[in-house]
């Protein structure tokens, strides 16, 4: 059990991650940290948090953890300002969706990437952001990748892991070069496709949604993600997100083709195809 985490950025990871610990007793207290007191009084009162401090040296005071679950372009920023407040006896996690622009953030501020600082990436969310919609058992059976370093702690690593794992995620590892590069096909590149599709609606004709039905309804969806982290996940991870919309963009040409060329074959083979490889992934 640890004595204290501070966790800075108590929205929705931040707070569903507080909010499954609490549950599990694995901390004695969790201390949050942001600029908006009004959100970290809701997040105490929700008891998502034990306490909260709008002063960073009594946040991060006797605190064996941070985790940093800000949008990724203020990481800069989060980590200057806990640089003179934590030793190497602190471990530093963070919840991006981008892992190589972390890394090079951390680099940049510490002179080199601390032995302690494990970053990682828990795939899970909604659509709906803020400390209100925190759930405890957000990360139950789905995956968390840490993407340590060489010169990464194994005590730290094993430690990060241990409390994934009682949140019920599963955990695995990789490099932050293949986390980008897998996040962009599956994660980044699926927003992209929800978010240029409302764009070329309301664009091309704004009453369109007025006749969509429910597939219309499911594709959108994650439209209603949050615009600031998704500008932020965008301007981390831009060479692999625009290499898959690229790639996609080659899929819909070969589609178009078929269509315009009436090959029926073809194209129910593709659909075919498609539906098989999905329904797979559903048993999984």
């Amino acid at each position: 059990m640890m004595d204290k985490i501070c966790i800075i950025g108590v929205g929705l990871i931040g707070g569903s991650f507080a909010a499954g610990l609490k549950k599990s007793n694995q901390v004695k207290t969790i201390v949050g940290f942001g600029r908006n007191e009004e959100n970290l009084i809701k997040a105490q009162a929700l008891n998502v948090i034990d306490e909260y401090s709008l002063d960073i040296v009594i946040a991060l005071k006797d605190a064996e953890m941070v985790l940093i679950a800000t949008p990724v372009d203020s990481f800069g920023a989060v980590l200057k300002l806990i640089k003179p407040y934590v030793d190497e006896s602190v471990i530093i996690s963070d919840v991006g969706s981008t892992k190589g622009s972390v890394v090079s953030i951390a680099q940049s501020v510490f002179g080199e990437v601390p032995a302690r600082f494990i970053p990682a990436h828990p795939i899970a969310g909604k659509e709906k952001s803020g400390v209100e919609s925190s759930d405890g058992e957000l990360f139950n059976n789905k995956r968390v990748i840490l993407t340590p370093e060489d010169n990464a702690d194994t005590k730290a690593i094993e430690k990060v892991t241990e409390l994934w794992q009682t949140l019920g995620a599963q955990v695995e590892t990789m490099t932050h070069q293949k986390h980008d590069d897998l996040l962009a096909m599956t994660s980044h590149l699926p927003h992209m496709l929800a978010f240029g599709l409302m764009d070329y609606l309301i664009t091309k004709n704004p009453d369109a949604c007025d006749y969509a039905a429910g597939g219309f309804k499911d594709f959108s969806r994650i439209a209603s993600s949050d615009s600031i982290m998704w500008r932020d996940i965008c301007l981390n991870n831009p060479t692999d997100i625009v290499k898959h919309i690229k790639g996609y963009q080659q899929a819909l040409d070969k589609l178009s083709t078929l269509i315009e060329n009436n090959q029926s074959e073809d194209l129910e083979k593709l659909f075919s195809d498609a539906k098989s490889a999905r329904d797979s992934w559903l048993k999984d």
